[in-house]
């Protein structure tokens, strides 16, 4: 297998984004006829991811990160589950394993099987050496390590399947937001990019709010107004129908501004179109709460000064990672340097 200096790896990446943020007619019919495979993979969502990963891959950011890369010269085979919750969520596992020289064995999500091949072949345009490490399968076989995502209920059977050899297991996680009561209306309307985009899909998608006591909820729903039109796809729309029923025949209290459903819940994982707060006295009791659950956080967005070992992002920074924010904040190339 040729090997790849940083170098021509770090130009290859630079020019995947430059395409990204410029895709071929045929991309672009990938891009539009997603929904076809994927409903909730609207041309407007998967431009969305496009163009966040074209934003990821700007040569400074890469050579930034390539610092921290050591390219193997005895490449591993890595077998890779991919997630398809929203556009491409597995990309930059993938990207991982060809940046540290390692052959991608790749197992796609059959709800996002057309994407990351129509990308990789991009790339591999690009860079014809790259090919060698692109594999797919159906079955994973033959692997020196494993990083697999997917849900509470998915990893226990990882575990038990992949658990003799190094791996990273992904499971459920969820993202909070916590507010103090004075960020401004531009503030809460960039927040709802990190609720709805992707329809609130995603592992860094806020599904709970923190909220000192006396909050008004109304000063919370009017910067979201921008995103009514969420409610106009049918599979939102049946989850907002569903729930709202549940929560009037149970007579359960609530609040709902036609296309999002807020309800006062400990639990950190809301169900789709609904988003749990909680009411708080002291945000240093929020910091020990969000603390003691980590395990269950993928990152806190908030302008308020948290104590905290997760990651705190601005007001609709949550799906706009950068190359070294690593999922579960575990460093995905430090453990493939492992190997």
């Amino acid at each position: 297998m040729p090997f790849l200096s940083a170098e021509k790896l770090i130009i290859a990446f630079t020019k995947l984004g430059a395409f990204m943020a410029d895709p071929d007619p045929a991309f672009n019919a990938v891009i539009e006829g997603s929904s076809n495979h994927n409903a909730w993979f609207t041309p407007e969502e998967v431009k969305r991811a496009v163009v966040s990963l074209s934003n990821m891959l700007n040569n400074n950011d890469l050579e930034k990160w390539f610092e921290h890369i050591v390219i193997s010269e005895t490449p591993k085979k890595v077998g890779l589950v991919l997630a398809g919750n929203i556009p491409l969520v597995g990309f930059h596992d993938v990207l991982s394993v060809l940046a540290t020289g390692n052959i991608a064995l790749i197992k796609l999500s059959s709800s996002d099987d057309k994407l990351l091949p129509a990308l990789l072949k991009v790339l591999v345009d690009i860079e014809p050496a790259l090919k060698e490490q692109i594999q797919y399968t159906d079955r994973l076989k033959d692997f020196d390590a494993i990083i697999a995502t997917g849900s509470n209920n998915s990893s226990r059977y990882f575990d038990y399947y992949f658990g003799k050899v190094p791996n990273i297991i992904r499971k459920n996680r969820n993202s909070v937001a916590v507010l103090t009561g004075d960020e401004s209306e531009e503030a809460i309307a960039q927040l709802g990019h990190d609720i709805f985009d992707y329809f609130g899909l995603g592992c860094r998608n806020v599904s709970k709010l923190f909220i000192p006591k006396g909050y008004q909820i109304e000063k919370f729903f009017e910067p979201l107004e921008a995103f009514q039109a969420i409610i106009n796809h049918f599979k939102y729309n049946n989850n907002y129908d569903y729930n709202k029923s549940i929560y009037l025949v149970n007579q359960v209290q609530h609040y709902d501004n036609g296309f999002l459903l807020l309800k006062e819940d400990n639990s950190m994982s809301s169900p789709l179109a609904v988003l749990y707060f909680e009411e708080y006295d002291n945000i240093d009791a929020v910091a020990e709460s969000l603390t003691a659950q980590q395990d269950q956080i993928q990152c806190v967005v908030s302008e308020a000064p948290l104590n905290l070992n997760i990651a705190i992002l601005p007001f609709g920074q949550s799906q706009s990672p950068k190359l070294w924010d690593y999922a579960d904040n575990v460093n995905t190339v430090d453990f493939l340097k492992s190997l």
